[in-house]
């Protein structure tokens, strides 16, 4: 049975990146399996943060090769990303994986997807999951409209999906490199 349900939200905004992310694992259609899961933590040595998105299991497998990948390239995200992009669309194993990571340090914010996607946002504003495309239009939506910080954005835009998306629940976690 397929277990799917997060949303996730990256904002960077002056000096501070955040990252968002809810609580909800759903089995099935129908059947909250966990209302508190962490999907989003911090890796190098807290210098990055990243959320995922996806099957739990894959999710937690492209973290770890995430983080391997950063260790090999000395902390440049970019390098890790495109090194890590290159081997899930390369590899047989890999490619089955079904799940997608945000990921930030102070200087940037990446999408990466089993596509070999590394995609930079314009905007500063990201968001992936079930529930994305509704945080993405609400945590732009602040961004153009408020002075708030890029944390205080995530949230925002997590509790608006939480109150649309069924699949993503208002148990929000969040980590934050740099100050306001």
């Amino acid at each position: 049975m397929m277990m799917k349900g997060t949303t996730i939200c990256a904002v960077k905004r002056g000096n501070q990146v955040a990252i968002a992310g809810d609580g909800q694992v759903t089995l099935g259609e129908n059947t909250v399996f966990k209302s508190s899961a962490k999907k989003v933590r911090r890796l190098y040595n807290g210098q990055v943060i990243t959320g995922f998105a996806g099957s739990v299991a894959d999710a937690f497998a492209l973290c770890e090769k995430f983080e391997e990948k950063l260790t090999q390239c000395g902390g440049n995200l970019e390098r890790a990303a495109v090194n890590l992009a290159q081997d899930w669309r390369g590899d047989s194993v890999m490619r089955k994986l079904e799940s997608m990571l945000i990921v930030a340090d102070q200087g940037s914010m990446l999408v990466l997807s089993g596509n070999g996607e590394v995609i930079d946002p314009d905007d500063g504003v990201a968001a992936i999951g079930s529930g994305g495309n509704f945080a993405l239009a609400a945590a732009r939506a602040l961004v153009q409209n408020t002075q708030l910080t890029a944390e205080d954005i995530a949230v925002k835009a997590l509790e608006v999906a939480a109150s649309i998306c069924v699949y993503t629940n208002d148990r929000i976690s969040v980590e934050v490199l740099g100050g306001s």
